[in-house]
């Protein structure tokens, strides 16, 4: 895959990027030399190689799964300006 002028152009454009032509011709190089490097990789056997997320394993750390009954109303509305039972009071906004 190649990159010509007009789909740097066209990338930076949908990037809302400003670029001029004296960059977008040296991003032209840049960027079909990125994609050389994407194009090797292709030609890499990997059969047999299990897909991995990381080069050292880690697991996961996790908490446990507990249900609560929660009750925590009273400490959530403890900081609002306004509050009647448990429910945050804010200004009518619709006539």
């Amino acid at each position: 895959m190649s990159v010509d002028l007009a789909t740097v152009k066209r990338v930076a454009r949908l990037a809302r990027i400003a670029v001029t032509e004296e960059e977008a011709e040296r991003m032209t190089g840049e960027l079909n030399g990125i994609l050389g490097f994407v194009e090797q990789l292709s030609e890499v056997d990997v059969t047999g190689v299990e897909p991995m997320t990381s080069v050292t394993p880690v697991a996961m750390k996790k908490r446990v799964d507990v249900v609560n009954d929660g009750d925590k109303a009273a400490d959530i509305v403890a900081n609002a300006p306004v509050a009647e039972q448990n429910f945050f009071l804010v200004p009518k906004v619709v006539e």
